[in-house]
């Protein structure tokens, strides 16, 4: 039995690059489907938020002359791409798969709503949200609170390259502590950088857990998913 039945998944789109300096490392982007499919196959209902930092980051762009708003725009363009390839992956190995896009791109996706998130998990397919919030100045941290709290996620797992939340960096201070759980409010009050403050006091604010987990280590997301305790788990109290 799964610890819970009804997930948001973040992951990062700098993550499906792997040791690639850009765009998408298929060994990887096929890691990650089998995951995705192990944890499917638990009975979990699961939503997906994929971030485009691999294709391009619109603050980055802004530093280079773009045009915030323009930049934004191509930063949730990238994470169609990439949400688009996580379907493909998961289709090629017998996983149902539904990309919904927060503005109209038909046939690329389907325009986004509640409902037919509701109709996508009744036939038992894996649901991707794309083009973020479908508004500039929001991060996919932000999408992915946004669409957990919409879904009625139990959880929002935050799928990252690190096992979970220390008390410094842990890839820059060897001497960084690793919390098993902490509150929404000594995080924020440590500075930690678990999600970016627009999502932060959404989590917070609905009462939506956060689990930050290695989604590189293969079978960490089932392994969470069955109860093991995985990550750091940041909650309201």
């Amino acid at each position: 039995m799964a610890t819970y039945k009804r997930i948001l998944l973040k992951l990062s789109g700098e993550a499906l690059m792997a040791d690639k300096p850009y765009g998408i490392d298929t060994q990887r982007l096929l890691e990650y489907a089998e995951q995705i499919k192990e944890a499917a196959t638990l009975g979990v209902k699961i939503g997906i938020v994929i971030g485009g930092g691999n294709i391009f980051r619109g603050l980055r762009g802004v530093n280079a002359g773009f045009d915030r708003i323009k930049g934004d725009y191509m930063g949730m363009l990238a994470t169609v791409i990439n949400g688009l390839a996580i379907q493909s992956a998961l289709e090629s190995i017998d996983a149902k798969a539904r990309v919904f896009t927060a503005i109209g791109m038909e046939p690329v996706g389907e325009r986004y709503s509640k409902q037919k998130v509701e109709d996508a998990f009744a036939n038992n397919e894996i649901v991707i949200f794309t083009f973020g919030t479908g508004n500039p100045y929001f991060t996919t941290d932000s999408a992915s609170a946004l669409r957990a709290i919409e879904m009625e996620a139990e959880v929002l797992l935050k799928g990252t390259r690190v096992d979970g939340v220390y008390t410094a960096d842990p890839e820059k201070d060897s001497t960084a502590i690793k919390f098993d759980e902490i509150t929404f409010d000594e995080a924020y009050n440590r500075g930690l950088n678990v999600m970016d403050l627009t999502s932060f006091t959404m989590c917070k604010e609905n009462n939506m857990p956060i689990i930050v987990f290695d989604m590189n280590k293969k079978g960490n997301l089932k392994r969470l998913l069955s109860g093991e305790k995985i990550g750091t788990l940041v909650k309201v109290k």
